[in-house]
């Protein structure tokens, strides 16, 4: 259990520690809680009061009797019995639940509102109907002296679902594109509604009228506050016949009293997120309001923060335990949180012990640490000789080691080392001595590539760090950057310095430092003329900076110039071997290997087939019919129909001619049988 403290409120969070899992066995369980302390020590006030995945939305049924929440994955409803600390059932539905309300003082009547349009009816025994409403619903509140369902969402009307005559009525037609939340005075059953666009749309059921309007979004806007867009309703609660709280996208709550238009106080979350919950503590004259971040306790009549809460993870619902000091949370966490305050009120009945907790654990508070008590280990005491202290008043045990005062602890140790503090006082030095060597440009060695490059910004940084005000804060130096630290160690960044780019812009580089040494110099010059406040001298004009500017720009087109005509001079050089490289050398004939079953050709057929490469497809399908390969011909139906000849190999050739050749053999065996048949038919008998 850990406990928080904020403007002296005391906070006891009871889901605190570890959670075991639900497959872990009952002899593992009683395992790690032997070994485990943090296991041991925690208090699971109700037995899995968690959810698979997330949890929604959280309620308690008006007998106080079942705690109620919603979660994923898989979508689920779970009850939790508060008299038997444990699990009463769990449902699993098809889809994912917006929000519900328990209808009934017990668990007997529920009503679900899901994320695809449905509504559906739990009895005890489980699921009981299931309808839908024309649009996407975003919150429903129910009017008990007609039994009447309110639908709000995605559409400017408000449904009206009967549940006594089981029909839809006539719905509420409201000025406003969207509804985001609504809800119902306890009193006198005025029905309100929050829109898209910052406004609150009171209407009596009675008479099915509008009876008011109020512009939240324009009362939310003070000289303290920020908006970045227009403030929509997210949350709204009554409190009584007369007072109204108003919760809006940008994170402001408003008081209202029915009474006036304008709001009595305007409370600013400062975190800019949209407020998903607002509860009334009436003993206390408290409000409770929650955004995903953090919960908020303050005054309502004067705003005053009474304190706050701010989980690990993001906040999804809050509910306020009745007539208690117990705050149940759902949050983007498998775990759902509990906390008590007892300020607020006294534990549940069905968790009474909880007073009883508290009440020792502020009576013997813990044991906290001094500054004027020092730590010591067995080590240190045998080091100080103060071993045979153990066990006496002087030394007390804690963890393992002691503590002792810290006015004996010095004193023993000047009576050990009395030079400890020429040591204390050298150690300091030399601190002072390194934190000065850190702020130079430490390089132990020239990195291996660009080492010209580096060199070249040392001097660079050196020269213009006396040149800087003190007030300036210090550039980043590309050798410490590790963004440019590749540019010092890969090679493939080695600057070429025989390239033409380089050659062309090195004289650019070289004269650009000379300016600037010269700029240095001039307003050093003019540093001094003011604090001695003598005049120009007369050997040099006023403008002399200008002319030098000019001769610097001509003596850099002439480095250029200089540089290009040795670039040609070296390219012409460079031509000359080569021709004299192709004039020794002589060409050697090479032979090639012909594959078996393949013809020779002259070479002259590759340069045959680049030129009909080059040719449009027209010219080359009319070289085609000239030669025989392909016939174009036009059919009854209005189409064309071409076929083509593909070209066989030298092999495929000598194939078909075997082919024909054997043909005709066969066929001259045939005609000769037959002729030798026909003069045998022709001789006649003896």
């Amino acid at each position: 259990m850990q406990v928080s403290s904020l403007n002296e409120v005391k906070i006891y969070s009871l889901s605190a520690g570890p959670s075991l899992p639900e497959w872990i066995s009952d002899k593992k369980k009683r395992a790690l809680q032997k070994k485990n302390v943090d296991v041991r020590r925690r208090i699971e006030l109700i037995q899995d009061f968690d959810m698979p995945t997330v949890s929604t939305t959280i309620k308690v049924s008006r007998d106080g009797q079942y705690i109620m929440a919603t979660g994923t994955y898989k979508p689920r409803i779970r009850c939790f019995d508060t008299y038997q600390l444990s699990l009463k059932f769990e449902r699993c539905l098809d889809s994912e639940v917006v929000t519900f309300d328990i209808l009934s003082d017990d668990y007997s009547k529920i009503v679900f509102l899901h994320c695809d349009r449905y509504v559906e009816f739990h009895s005890q025994h489980g699921h009981y109907y299931k309808t839908r409403i024309p649009k996407f619903g975003r919150d429903f509140s129910y009017h008990y002296p007609s039994c009447d369902l309110y639908f709000v969402g995605a559409s400017s009307e408000v449904y009206r679902l009967n549940l006594e005559q089981g029909r839809y009525l006539n719905s509420l037609q409201t000025d406003a594109s969207e509804n985001n939340v609504c809800d119902i005075n306890p009193m006198h059953c005025l029905f309100a509604t929050g829109t898209a666009e910052g406004k609150v749309e009171c209407w009596d059921p009675r008479t099915r009228n509008r009876v008011g309007v109020l512009d939240c979004a324009l009362s939310s806007v003070t000289a303290d506050t920020e908006i970045d867009g227009l403030p929509s309703i997210s949350a709204l609660k009554f409190n009584g016949a007369l007072n109204m709280a108003v919760g809006t996208s940008t994170g402001q709550i408003l008081l209202y009293d029915l009474r006036s238009s304008n709001p009595l106080i305007v409370k600013d979350h400062l975190y800019g997120l949209p407020i998903k919950s607002i509860q009334f503590q009436d003993p206390l004259d408290l409000i409770i309001s929650a955004d995903s971040r953090i919960i908020k306790m303050w005054n309502k009549d004067t705003g005053k923060i009474f304190t706050s809460m701010e989980p690990e993870h993001d906040i999804n619902d809050v509910c306020l335990y009745p007539n208690s000091g117990m705050l149940l949370m759902a949050n983007e966490d498998p775990k759902m949180n509990i906390y008590y305050i007892p300020v607020l009120g006294p534990a549940p009945r069905w968790c009474s012990f909880l007073d009883s907790l508290t009440e020792e654990l502020e009576e013997n508070p813990e044991s906290t640490v001094y500054d004027d008590y020092k730590f010591v280990t067995r080590k240190d005491l045998e080091n100080l000789g103060l071993a045979h202290l153990i066990g006496s008043p002087l030394l007390r045990a804690y963890m393992h080691g002691f503590f002792m005062d810290i006015r004996l602890y010095h004193k023993v140790k000047m009576m050990v080392n009395p030079f400890a503090y020429e040591e204390y006082r050298k150690e300091k030095i030399r601190q002072k001595i390194e934190e000065t060597r850190a702020q130079r440009v430490q390089l132990k060695k020239l990195p291996k590539v660009n080492k010209e490059l580096a060199l070249k910004l040392i001097e660079e940084e050196e020269e213009q760090q006396p040149a800087r005000k003190k007030k300036q804060k210090n550039l980043p130096n590309i050798l410490t950057d590790d963004r440019f630290k590749v540019m010092f160690e890969n090679p493939d960044f080695q600057v070429d310095e025989k390239s033409e780019e380089f050659r062309l812009l090195n004289p650019l580089v070289s004269k650009i430092s000379e300016k600037r040494k010269k700029k240095l110099k001039i307003l050093e010059q003019q540093e001094a003329q003011e604090q001695e406040k003598e005049e120009e001298p007369e050997g040099k004009p006023s403008d002399a900076e200008s002319s030098e500017t000019s001769d610097d720009e001509k003596g850099w087109v002439e480095e250029v110039r200089k540089q290009r005509k040795l670039l040609r001079q070296e390219e012409k050089v460079k031509r000359q071997e080569r021709f004299k490289e192709d004039q020794q050398t002589t060409l050697k004939p090479q032979f090639f290997e012909i594959k078996t079953g393949e013809e020779f050709r002259s070479f002259k057929d590759s340069v045959k087939k680049q030129k009909l490469m080059k040719k449009t497809l027209g010219d080359r399908l009319k070289l085609q019919e000239k030669l025989g390969t392909l016939s174009v011909s036009d059919t009854t139906v209005g189409s064309k129909q071409m076929t083509f000849k593909l070209k066989q190999s030298g092999q495929q050739k000598k194939q078909q001619e075997a082919e024909k050749q054997h043909h005709q053999e066969r066929k001259n065996i045939r005609r000769s049988a037959s002729h030798l048949k026909s003069k045998r038919g022709r001789r006649r008998p003896f």
